[in-house]
């Protein structure tokens, strides 16, 4: 892999991490349509650096709110509890799912969905998801309303994500409206929600790479790559939310019907 390369593969990350639109699936698309092939012990370690650049992302920008959770953990339990403590308590509850279906179904997916077809359709389908949450949904509540059996569905939405072209920010706020949220507190939830499933698929995979040697030339491009996606990212979240507050998610689901098409013609011509 080139250094332009890891900088492209580093900012689509960063993007499409928090946009609407699938990092998985563009990762997989980028390397298929410019023929980027990494050696398996690489592209796992570049999977990381993406992973930790946009984790660092979510934690720098919503810094607040998480020492506000960790403060609020004793009381987490409370038949109570204030408002950090109980968004401490939903994104646990929301966690739960993606934990189980990554452990049960986490080789399937990874060896079965990881294609370009698998991305298409699930862009599409996610698209006309968002499409119909925009139209049916009255977004009138925040992040604060929720209840526990909500922060399941939502969490279920997570887990959804985990197919490649579904987008975890996509599936997880469109969830979010189908329940009543504003776009932009679905989002704040969705992206505070990543962090714990984010964490833990990067602590997973770097455990796997204490058994591998990475080629030489490797650690500056993973370098680039962590800085690249963390940077991005962090603008994303920041004019994304802003977005978010003032207009629908039909640019995202209009984006997506367009790849996913574009997608479908090229592998038909492959």
């Amino acid at each position: 892999m080139s250094l332009t390369a890891a900088i492209l593969l580093g900012a689509i990350q960063g993007l499409t991490e928090f946009l609407p639109v699938s990092s998985s699936a563009h990762l997989i698309l980028a390397r298929e349509f410019f023929g980027w092939e990494l050696k398996p012990e690489f592209g796992l370690a570049f999977d990381v650096a993406l992973h930790i650049g946009t984790l660092a992302a979510i934690v720098t920008f919503f810094r607040l709110e998480i020492f506000g959770m960790l403060r609020a953990m004793p009381r987490i339990l409370s038949p109570q509890p204030d408002p950090s403590a109980l968004l401490a308590r939903h994104i646990a509850i929301g966690t739960v799912p993606v934990v189980i279906v990554a452990v049960l179904f986490n080789d399937f997916i990874e060896q079965v969905l990881r294609h370009p077809a698998v991305a298409a359709g699930a862009l599409a389908f996610g698209a006309t998801l968002m499409i119909a949450a925009e139209r049916l949904s009255p977004r009138t509540r925040t992040e604060n309303s929720l209840g526990w059996g909500e922060a399941v569905l939502i969490g279920c939405a997570q887990a959804a994500a985990l197919i490649p072209g579904m987008s975890r920010s996509g599936s997880t706020i469109t969830m979010g409206m189908f329940l009543g949220m504003r776009r932009d507190a679905a989002a704040r939830f969705t992206f505070l929600l990543a962090i714990p499933a984010t964490l833990a698929a990067a602590l997973k995979e770097m455990v796997a790479l204490t058994e591998m040697t990475l080629p030489d030339g490797s650690i500056t491009l993973i370098v680039v790559g962590v800085v690249v996606s963390a940077l991005v990212g962090y603008v994303t979240i920041k004019y994304f939310l802003r977005f978010l507050a003032w207009n629908s998610l039909d640019v995202f689901a209009g984006y997506r019907l367009v790849l996913a098409t574009v997608t479908v013609f090229w592998l038909l011509r492959h």
